[in-house]
């Protein structure tokens, strides 16, 4: 059996595998730094005790967990406060305790999240401090 037209048919190929695989090799080796976050704020700064609800490692793997948690226990339970683990007690909730310290949502929460790409459904609820007027 005799391949007619095998040029145009192994050109086109090759151009449907460069485009099928050009997200992969145009991105290798590249990366983008994480987001510089600034916690030197002027609320952090007026504090004695400069720590946040838990630990950093935990805040940082498991802050939208601890949120939803907090939503459920509030909302559900009508439980407002939350014993950290070293006995410290906090009013949950956003406006109550987070953006007490972290005032700033552009600079602080979406930083983050854009970086990684997360749209977080606090604000569906929540108003910004920020956009009150």
């Amino acid at each position: 059996m005799k391949l007619y037209n095998r040029g145009i048919i192994i050109a086109g190929i090759v151009v449907f595998l460069a485009a099928v695989t050009f997200p992969f090799w145009y991105d290798r080796g590249k990366t983008i730094a994480p987001p510089a976050i600034e916690l030197d704020t002027p609320a952090i700064q007026k504090l004695a005790d400069k720590r946040c609800v838990e630990d950093t490692a935990f805040m940082r793997d498991n802050h939208m967990k601890l949120l939803a948690s907090w939503r459920e226990s509030v909302v559900r339970k009508n439980v407002h406060t939350y014993t950290s683990k070293d006995g410290r007690v906090f009013e949950m909730g956003l406006t109550g305790s987070c953006l007490k310290c972290h005032e700033n949502k552009s600079r602080f929460c979406d930083r983050c999240h854009d970086y990684a790409g997360v749209k977080p459904n606090c604000w569906n609820c929540h108003i910004n401090p920020e956009e009150v007027l």
